[in-house]
């Protein structure tokens, strides 16, 4: 995915060079250029791709919680902070 999106980076920044360097070309021109079919299309292409890897992200965050969640010690009915005491025989 990087690769796809440095390789797109490059061919904007070409020809935004190219607009600038045009005989009627303008560095405005250029700036716009790369910002219309270079930035914006390749940011919104890596967020795309990367949803995949945000929500495996999320999913396992949230298992991580849950384990830590039941693995933490439990309150007694009364709600109260103590060691249950021990039985009586």
């Amino acid at each position: 995915m990087v690769l796809a999106v440095v390789a797109w980076l490059y061919v904007a920044v070409m020809m935004a060079v190219a607009e600038a360097a045009a005989p009627n070309g303008s560095v405005l021109g250029a700036i716009f250029t790369f910002v219309l079919y270079g930035a914006l299309p390749a940011a919104l292409v890596a967020y795309i791709l990367a949803t995949p890897a945000r929500k495996a992200r999320r999913r396992a965050q949230e298992a991580q919680q849950e384990a830590a969640a039941s693995a933490a010690p439990s309150v007694e009915a009364d709600g109260e902070h103590h060691a249950p005491r021990a039985a009586q025989d």
